[in-house]
């Protein structure tokens, strides 16, 4: 297995679409799971959004090989969505992939519904799908940009855990994916950033809710990651300086980050909820 610690900046590209396609990466961000899994999710099912590419792949990878049974939500990468159905499928589990917009809570419910109805249960909720978009002056966030963001990365994160408390029992758990700039600020995402502080009081918010019915609710807030929304956010030039302010040098990859999700998700963080997560390259949080 090549050592990650080793890689550094990634070349320069960009794409023109969001949120971006990891088939026209390259390098591709790595999402296989590095270690053996140990049946810590055996017999559960887990709903994960924005499953199709970058961290919610590697999360989808890496649940398989712990057990679980996956359900992908995506918007419209269809390739990218089957890539990770045979990903996930190569590891001996079941991969049900559901496209549409978590944005819109009538999908959410009719997505929640049909994981149930395939597997016949729902015990792992990991809201990851989301979008940014680039802007270094504040008047040049368009209102249908603001609103879009919002409903993606905070809507979404609302209305998929709406439709999915009425199926998760004690021992269920809640994985939100936030961001660095939720702690940190961004001066040139400031609407992608305000979500993420959003996602991170969510999450602080819902685990004082949920802590007497038995569901424990925490998050990860990753530093800069090598996934398809870089090139899709970003000209070429600062792709190719992306994660170099970071201590290590480099962006993370997926599969640095789902270990975090995993964790989370089982057991052996049973004495956690509201708590956030940091695979962040070395960044220290002081909150």
């Amino acid at each position: 297995m090549t050592d990650q610690r080793t890689g550094g900046t990634k070349p320069a590209q960009e794409q023109s679409h969001q949120p971006g396609d990891e088939r026209r990466m390259h390098p591709r961000p790595r999402y296989e799971p590095r270690f053996p899994g140990s049946g810590r999710l055996e017999g559960k099912v887990a709903l994960v959004t924005g499953g199709d590419s970058g961290i919610g792949r590697a999360v989808s990878a890496l649940f398989a090989r712990e057990g679980a049974r996956i359900a992908i939500v995506y918007l419209e990468e269809t390739e990218d969505a089957r890539r990770t159905q045979d990903i996930v499928e190569a590891e001996g589990s079941e991969c049900f992939p559901i496209e549409g917009d978590v944005g819109d809570k009538a999908f959410c419910r009719h997505a929640v519904a049909q994981v149930v109805e395939r597997f016949g249960r729902l015990d792992i909720l990991v809201n990851n799908a989301a979008e940014q978009h680039e802007a270094d002056d504040l008047r040049d966030i368009a209102r249908d940009q603001l609103e879009r963001t919002f409903r993606t990365n905070v809507f979404g994160y609302f209305f998929m855990t709406q439709a999915a408390l009425d199926h998760l029992k004690p021992g269920a758990a809640i994985v939100n994916t936030a961001s660095i700039t939720a702690y940190r600020g961004s001066d040139h995402l400031m609407d992608y950033a305000s979500t993420r502080g959003a996602v991170v009081s969510f999450t602080r918010s819902l685990a004082k809710a949920l802590v007497d019915r038995g569901i424990r609710v925490n998050g990860v807030a990753p530093g800069p990651i090598w996934t398809p929304l870089i090139p899709a956010s970003f000209a070429a030039g600062d792709v190719a300086e992306f994660g170099a302010d970071t201590p290590m040098k480099r962006p993370g990859e997926p599969n640095e980050v789902a270990p975090c999700h995993l964790f989370l998700a089982c057991e052996d963080s049973s004495y956690m909820t509201g708590q956030v997560l940091h695979p962040n390259g070395g960044g220290l949080m002081t909150s």
